[in-house]
């Protein structure tokens, strides 16, 4: 009989230390899923009374109507954060959260990341200002365009996944900056021996274009980025390298040169058809009157489209009348009648003259 009322007392003891536990905001506690409301779920947490985990702090993700099967069940034993003690709903009751756990071991996941130099995976949901907003996990962050492969945010991004690197990970200042260029060129240094190796010169190369520059565009070759210079785009003159290329496109190129030490590769998109200068040598000659198509207007002349990719130089000292201001006699796309002046297409080199033509 003594020992029954040992026991018994002993529950008791252990039942009220139960209830004068003090839950806090911010712990994180155990519980069982219980009972689903219309607006949440109902959890025991070995509190007084059930606590309470709204829909909307299930998850950051939308979902279809009210399942949330993905998500949680009735009698499902998972960790909780609590959002708001007692006593300050006004149910009495404790409120909880998976979404606030969910991103806070999110937030260690990427600290642990940056800290031991990690490459993780982000999709791309939204282009702004600057650059791109990515999600990982139930997280938002954010990739400058200086960081990105690509140099600049474009449209073909959204809803791609891409490898980062973790720059900044404070989960106070809800601040997350990552880097797509810092996870490419480490993956680079690891396969770009072994791809160039198996390269050759004068082969021809499927690649994508994730980079373009003032001075050409990167093309990427099974992982390693090749340079197509400007100057190797287009047989013709072109002010800028997005004139012809643009960020996302599939291109067949030449390979130019190898440097193994350097491990750089050089492309060529214009090699992959006919030289035009070579084609017409036998097309044109000095004395000749052609037909051409004004593509550019400057100060000191215009360039005549004459033949497909080759474009001649008519100078404004060989315009008709005393001084002329090319952009007052000439329009792209005028189509105007011109005298060969000099012929050198070894040189590509090739001289006009209008002035001429009356004598």
């Amino acid at each position: 009989m003594k020992n029954t009322m040992n026991d018994q007392d002993e529950f008791v003891r252990l039942l009220e230390e139960s209830y004068n536990y003090k839950f806090s905001a911010a712990d994180v506690v155990k519980g069982i899923v219980i009972k689903q409301e219309n607006d949440g779920f109902l959890v025991d947490i070995g509190a007084k009374t059930e606590a309470f985990l709204p829909n909307r702090e299930i998850t950051n993700n939308q979902t279809n109507d009210k399942d949330f099967s993905e998500y949680l069940s009735i009698n499902d034993v998972k960790e909780f954060y609590i959002l708001k003690e007692e006593g300050e709903d006004e149910n009495d009751r404790i409120m909880l959260s998976l979404k606030k756990l969910s991103c806070a071991k999110a937030w260690q996941e990427l600290q642990s990341a940056k800290y031991n130099n990690e490459t993780i995976k982000a999709k791309v949901v939204q282009i702004v200002r600057g650059g791109v907003i990515v999600e990982i996990t139930d997280l938002r962050g954010f990739v400058p365009a200086s960081q990105l492969r690509t140099g600049a945010p474009f449209d073909g991004l959204i809803n791609q996944d891409i490898e980062v690197k973790v720059l900044e990970a404070d989960a106070k200042r809800n601040k997350l900056i990552l880097s797509q260029r810092q996870a490419v060129a480490e993956q680079r240094e690891q396969v770009v021996d072994e791809i160039i190796a198996n390269l050759e010169v004068g082969s021809i190369v499927k690649g994508k274009v994730v980079r373009i520059a003032d001075f050409g565009g990167f093309i990427d070759i099974n992982g390693v980025d090749g340079l197509l210079p400007i100057s190797e785009i287009s047989w013709q003159r072109i002010k800028h390298p997005s004139d012809v290329i643009s960020l996302g496109q599939e291109l067949e190129v030449k390979i130019l040169k190898i440097d193994t030490d350097m491990k750089r590769i050089s492309l060529s998109l214009k090699r992959m058809g006919d030289n035009p200068w070579e084609s017409i040598e036998n097309e044109f000659k000095e004395g000749q009157i052609i037909k051409g198509t004004v593509n550019k207007v400057t100060s000191f002349g215009a360039f005549i489209n004459i033949y497909p990719g080759v474009e001649a130089l008519l100078p404004s000292t060989e315009m008709e009348g005393a001084n002329p201001n090319p952009f007052n006699i000439y329009n792209i796309g005028d189509e105007i009648e011109v005298l060969i002046k000099k012929f050198t297409p070894q040189e590509h080199r090739i001289a006009l003259s209008v002035k001429d033509i009356q004598k």
